[in-house]
């Protein structure tokens, strides 16, 4: 070769996984195939330099016009020249792999294949290519398909720079393909890992890749090799390389396109391939006249949910953390730290077994957090009341784990309940929780007491002087939680349980003369709620405003009203530890970031101007509330009527103290931020991370080493690329297989026509307009829109004041979301699957609380699902 065939061209068979940059994602992966033994059909392939000299100066004058530029770029591409010298070096290349021999010529963007973007399908293929005339036309063709519409959208989507994306041209030998598809290493749809999912046709490959067919569908056991299922599919066409170049459509063939040995020669390709990149794969595959299956490209699957990494002997179930705590958004790796400090606190607290790091249970991928309770549901008390438990907070988690449990693989191992009952026992002393739940029943305003007061307690030994030192910072970090907070909290336990398991009972205490709907109005307007009380101290304090403009600098200025002033400096003090998604010390607090809470005192002051009073409207619950608890009464018997009374009165009384425990450990996560920002300016300072926010990419040990002189921001930059990726992700699994398998995937879908299914957590109906945030900072509501969101935490309920109903993808009858719903008097319905894609903003809904029903729009073809 000349000095220019080196620069520029590379046989497939040089190419590995560290020349990315310079072939692109798709021609790095079939060279690592090559090197792996895999059966790929030989090829060359024109480096990204190429694209370099012909492309990028043509283009550069373009870019700052996208997307609207994009026509004009292709155009000029797909009539760009080749230096007679590139044209001669391809050409010769060419000659190599045969006289006139067909070719497939594929894109491969520097940008694709990656492992959260595969950017499938965003660039051109083209098969059958014959004669150095087709191959350089097809070569431009490729380069011009890096600037379509979809891949350029695609590119803005998922925050690629335009400017830093090259492309790469593979040019393959054609495989004269008897039968062409696609093979998934994992199944895509359940996630379990060990199940090859195979679509095929006969022909070339392009009709399963391109939508044209219905395939033939196959999944295959790789362990065993067993055929799990065949589907056959509608194959009505048939793509064929055509005479002379391109390809041809014809007629598709009946009966099934593979056999069985087939399907596990196919299995076993995958599995090779999956094991040699260390991750599932998505690959494409042609099986020739001879029966030989080629490999033709292999990408990453991006879509699965990750894995905690541990070496099982048997399945193991993980609860999602995040889906109780309604944060739907990855964890920093600090806050998982800190996080586990919290846990293992709690459980010593209560004489639970932990080793050094984390409590046994605790499991953490990618900034998800989980809790392994495979033990807890092969146990014969614990598949008893987890599901239940599970049904509180989340009310589709229960269900989902419900049917679980009927997996053989998931049967009882233990089958005596004693021991665990004597655990529970322990704990149970341990808190003095018998005497903490009488005493909460005979004197609730006692208990409420206690609860305040230990807030008051941890926010006076969290004030304590910051450190002198970053070490002594990082420790004072470490030990809020586990030293600090758990401690006190623990007493709180037993109080909080009293209040949600009274509230649960009391419709069943009020017995068939009551409803389910006439028990929930007896939990709006409920008091002593630190969040209720919060969203309206914010609400009223929006009253005394009278220019919402530019909010947030007249406070920073101090030119407000000095009741206003004052009043913004008091809410701070008070809750300016609180966040969205608050239980991660890595976000802002509102005291840091006040943006929400101005934001917020906006709607607020636009939305009363309309004469809707929030404050008005949870009084109103209030005295619903205190009417419908008054007629119950009287309309039972003398006994049951005491009985309802007591019941009915202590409810309201103490379930309030159920945020407590929670507004408590923000306390000290707010602490711990607090002295992390610290330790962080110090590490920034010193050279060993860029900024001091780059801390919360670490834990604890981790910062530990970076006080020690160790940098860290090459870990740091490591660990933000895969925080940013999972914030990318939209669906989060409620409970996961240690297989992969998302049970809730494997369930029959709930129907009822014309509407989504959920669980009910707040009764009424109310029909209005929908309003779609996934995230609350910056929303806004205007009175009487329906709030879609996939979950919630604290930090979002402020926007139920303005709410005229609530829908969630998670949640239950307990969790936040539901348990301010109530006591706003505003319908809401729980633990919705899909809800944030199915529902659009605008849509006209009507949220039914009491049935869990969300009915949907009505639309040409019908009810939209």
């Amino acid at each position: 070769m000349s000095t220019l065939d080196t620069e520029v061209l590379l046989d497939l068979a040089a190419v590995d996984a560290d020349m990315g940059e310079l072939v692109g994602g798709k021609a790095a992966n079939l060279g690592e195939l090559l090197a792996a033994g895999a059966a790929v059909p030989p090829g060359f392939c024109l480096t990204t330099r190429c694209y370099d000299e012909v492309c990028a100066p043509a283009v550069a004058e373009l870019l700052p016009g996208l997307p609207g530029t994009a026509p004009e770029i292709r155009d000029r591409l797909a009539r760009a020249e080749l230096p007679a010298a590139l044209a001669d070096a391809v050409t010769a290349a060419y000659a190599r792999l045969g006289t006139d021999v067909p070719v497939a010529v594929r894109s491969s963007a520097t940008a694709e294949d990656l492992p959260h973007a595969s950017f499938a399908g965003q660039q051109d293929t083209y098969l059958n290519v014959i004669g150095p005339d087709q191959l350089l036309t097809a070569v431009r063709h490729c380069w011009s398909s890096l600037w379509t519409d979809r891949a350029v959208a695609y590119r803005d989507a998922n925050g690629i720079d335009h400017r830093a994306v090259r492309l790469a041209v593979v040019v393959q030998r054609m495989v004269d393909a008897e039968v062409s598809g696609v093979l998934f290493t994992a199944n895509p749809v359940t996630g379990r890992r060990g199940e090859a999912v195979i679509d095929a046709n006969t022909g070339l490959g392009e009709s399963v890749v391109s939508g044209a067919v219905n395939p033939d569908h196959f999944v295959v056991d790789t362990a065993t090799g067993s055929v799990l299922s065949r589907e056959p599919g509608e194959k009505t066409v048939s793509v064929r390389p055509a005479p002379g170049g391109g390809t041809r459509t014809v007629a598709g063939d009946g009966g099934l396109s593979l056999d069985d040995d087939q399907l596990r020669a196919l299995a076993a390709a995958g599995e090779k391939a999956e094991s040699h990149f260390g991750a599932p794969q998505d690959v494409e595959w042609a099986i020739d006249a001879e029966g030989v299956p080629w490999l033709t490209q292999s990408r990453p699957i991006t879509t699965l949910f990750p894995l905690p990494q541990e070496k099982l002997d048997d399945l193991r179930v993980y609860f999602s953390v995040n889906v109780a705590q309604g944060v739907y958004r990855p964890i920093t790796p600090m806050g998982a730290a800190v996080m586990r400090t919290a846990a293992r606190g709690f459980m010593r607290r209560a004489g639970l077994p932990v080793d050094q790091d984390s409590p046994p249970m605790w499991r953490q991928v990618d900034g998800w957090l989980f809790f392994d309770v495979g033990g807890v549901v092969r146990h014969p008390l614990g598949r008893r009341i987890f599901p239940k438990l599970l049904a509180m907070m989340e009310a589709r988690t229960g269900r989902v784990l419900a049917r679980l449990l009927d997996d053989p693989r998931l049967a009882v191992g233990r089958r005596s309940p004693w021991p665990l009952v004597r655990r529970l026992a322990g704990i149970a002393l341990r808190l003095r929780a018998p005497v903490a739940v009488a005493r909460t029943l005979a004197r609730p305003d006692t208990a409420r007491e206690h609860a305040f007061g230990i807030a008051r307690e941890i926010r006076a030994e969290l004030a304590r002087p910051h450190p002198a030192t970053t070490r002594a910072a990082l420790e004072s970090a470490r030990c809020a939680l586990e030293d600090v907070v758990t401690p006190r909290l623990a007493p709180l336990v037993p109080k909080l349980f009293t209040g949600i398991v009274l509230s649960r009972l009391m419709p069943s205490i009020l017995g068939p003369e009551v409803s389910a709907e006439e028990a929930q109005i007896v939990l709006r307007g409920i008091p002593h709620n630190v969040t209720t009380e919060m969203d309206l101290e914010l609400w009223r304090l929006a009253q005394q405003v009278g220019d919402a403009d530019d909010l947030a600098t007249a406070y920073r200025d101090g030119t407000l009203p000095p009741s206003v002033q004052s009043g913004l400096e008091a809410f701070f003090a008070e809750h300016g530890h609180r966040a969205v998604a608050e239980i991660d010390a890595g976000m802002p607090r509102w005291a840091e970031d006040p943006r929400q809470v101005f934001d917020l005192i906006g709607n607020y002051v636009r939305t009363a101007a309309t004469g809707h009073s929030a404050e008005e409207q949870y009084l109103r619950g209030v005295r619903e509330a205190e009417a419908k608890a008054e007629e119950i009464v009287g309309r039972l018997g003398p006994v049951r009527a005491r009985i309802a009374a007591f019941t009915m009165n202590r409810v309201r009384a103490i379930v309030g103290i159920r945020e407590m425990p929670k507004f408590c450990l923000v306390l000290g996560i707010a602490h711990a931020r607090r002295e992390l920002l610290a330790v962080g300016a110090d590490l920034a300072a010193a050279g060993r991370l860029d900024r001091a926010e780059d801390v919360f990419f670490l834990d604890f040990d981790e910062a530990e080493r970076a006080v020690g002189g160790a940098d860290q921001r090459a870990l740091v930059a490591q660990r933000r690329e895969v925080h940013e990726r999972e914030l990318r992700r939209r669906h989060l699994p409620r409970l996961l297989l240690s297989d992969g398998t998302e049970p809730e995937a494997t369930m029959p879908a709930e129907t009822v026509p014309g509407a989504l299914s959920g669980t009910s957590a707040s009764a009424g109906t109310i029909t209005g307009t929908a309003k779609v945030v996934r995230d609350p900072v910056g929303a806004r509501l205007e009175p009487g829109e329906i709030l879609v969101a996939p979950s919630t935490d604290p930090g979002w309920t402020p926007l139920f004041l303005t709410a005229g109903g609530l829908v969630m993808e998670m949640g239950g009858p307990n969790s936040h979301g539901a348990t301010v719903a109530r006591e706003y008097g505003i319908p809401a319905v729980v633990a919705v699957p899909d809800a944030t894609t199915t529902i659009r903003t605008g849509d006209r809904i009507t949220v039914d609380g009491s049935a869990g029903l969300v009915h949907l729009p009505e639309h040409d073809d019908g009810p939209r699902r």
